[in-house]
């Protein structure tokens, strides 16, 4: 069996996707409560008694939320880095499961290889993931890879190199700026944070950055993490309006989950 993967929502209510391989289900993220996180997984014909694991990108509710409802569940391990855990833990009623990583490192889970490179964001420690199954030059089983990279002010060099290996890439789309900026609902300083360095990606900025290292490797990209009120998927779309990546683009707007595709 091939890599599958679909995105079960996305946005600044929730975030978390699925990857299936012949050896494991696990999920990126876990944003939702879990009974939302079982809805969503139900309109994939899964469930969450069959989720093996969930690699954790940070401590913010919208990435894991479904944590304290997944008590129930205690056979899921859950993978994060020592400060993200300890982040998790303090607001859970029950003492979780977890499996530490460090930031920086590889580390593997069944049949999939796992890097967790650092980003710039007001987390503890937060990380982005490039997940890869299979072999160089197998060709009943060929090396596939995913990134998932979420809530980033910027994208320093290492995490560049991340994004051009994988065939699937993940990045976040979070706001329009002119509509952040013109917004009535956000302070000033909490337009400063989402705008700053360690804060989101704008539509541009993620234009720019999937641009300056487009690679022939990408098969599909998914722009995701729009903002409901500073962004919309029109916005999107005309900010990538010409672009020229070399691959299928798909815009994930909030509340909206996707396909499972296959890497093959």
């Amino acid at each position: 069996m091939a890599m599958r993967f679909c995105i079960l929502g996305s946005g600044s209510s929730g975030n978390s996707a699925l990857l299936q391989t012949a050896g494991a289900n696990v999920l990126v993220d876990a944003g939702f409560s879990a009974r939302k996180l079982g809805q969503l997984l139900a309109t994939v014909g899964h469930d969450l008694a069959r989720i093996d694991a969930i690699f954790i990108t940070h401590e913010h509710g919208d990435h894991a939320s479904a944590i304290e409802g997944l008590k129930k569940f205690p056979h899921i391990r859950l993978f994060a880095n020592p400060a993200t855990a300890r982040a998790v833990q303090a607001k859970l009623s029950y003492r979780a499961d977890w499996v530490y990583f460090e930031t920086g490192s590889t580390f593997q889970f069944r049949d999939l290889e796992i890097a967790a490179f650092a980003v710039p964001h007001d987390a503890q420690d937060p990380v982005g993931f490039r997940i890869s199954h299979g072999f160089e030059g197998d060709l009943l089983s060929p090396r596939r890879s995913l990134a998932w990279l979420t809530d980033l002010g910027y994208a320093p060099q290492h995490i560049h190199e991340h994004l051009r290996g994988a065939d699937v890439v993940v990045v976040e789309a979070n706001h329009c700026a002119d509509l952040l900026k013109n917004d009535t609902k956000r302070p000033w300083s909490l337009k400063q944070r989402i705008s700053g360095r360690h804060g989101h990606l704008s539509n541009q900025s993620a234009r720019e950055l999937l641009e300056s290292i487009a690679s022939p490797r990408w098969r599909h990209i998914f722009l995701t993490h729009l903002s409901r009120d500073c962004n919309s998927p029109e916005a999107v779309s005309a900010a990538f309006a010409g672009s020229r990546l070399g691959c299928e683009l798909s815009i994930v707007a909030p509340g909206l989950s996707t396909p499972l595709i296959e890497f093959v």
